[in-house]
């Protein structure tokens, strides 16, 4: 769902921080402040518990949410700087790397046994690759990095508390262990078709 051309997190993050646009509050601050709650996350899954894991998905909610509010706010108050963009892309990469990994760590007491970290790190790792949008960013500009769609990631991880309040981690942690590295695969086939595109 879309509102004023933007998406609907997007949009609420924007009128959320547009009282702090006179404040002392900056973008990195924001920034700093959805990595502490995706580093919490980490922590309350890697715990293993499916209260911890409840407690989990919702600080990483906040985090994916507050991840728009760092963009909102540097465009509201024109504080926009190459070093907040690399933390930005840098804080997105760590905490939805962390995530899979937490979750691998947080099931190595289910079925998966053994297997469950190494399925975390090969989703974690993927995930990192995708957000190599990075240097796309810097290659192509953001308009054409924004057709990669890696946005889609962003909102199916919204889903997050669903998945943990019905106790569907395990599923959950197969799904991404197989489909983050087609997917990171897939952006790395547009990327190089775009960079084909923009370079005839």
């Amino acid at each position: 769902m879309q509102t004023d051309s933007k998406p609907i997190d997007a949009w609420l993050a924007g009128k959320l921080v547009y009282p702090l646009r006179h404040s002392r509050v900056t973008p990195n601050h924001l920034t700093t402040l959805r990595l502490a709650f995706g580093i919490c996350a980490a922590v309350f899954f890697s715990l293993g518990s499916y209260a911890w894991a409840n407690a989990g998905a919702i600080c990483f909610v906040i985090s994916n949410f507050l991840d728009h509010a760092d963009g909102e706010l540097a465009r509201l108050t024109g504080n926009m700087s190459k070093t907040g963009h690399y933390y930005d892309l840098a804080s997105d990469s760590v905490v939805n790397t962390l995530l899979f990994i937490s979750i691998g760590i947080g099931l190595m007491q289910s079925s998966l046994g053994g297997f469950a970290l190494p399925m975390g790190i090969v989703a974690g790792v993927a995930v990192a690759a995708i957000f190599m949008r990075l240097y796309i960013e810097d290659t192509l500009g953001k308009d054409n990095a924004r057709k990669s769609n890696i946005g889609l990631l962003e909102d199916i991880l919204y889903l997050l508390p669903l998945v943990t309040f019905f106790d569907q981690l395990k599923p959950f942690l197969i799904m991404a262990t197989i489909g983050a590295p087609l997917f990171s695969l897939w952006v790395l086939r547009e990327y190089l078709a775009s960079k084909k595109s923009t370079n005839p």
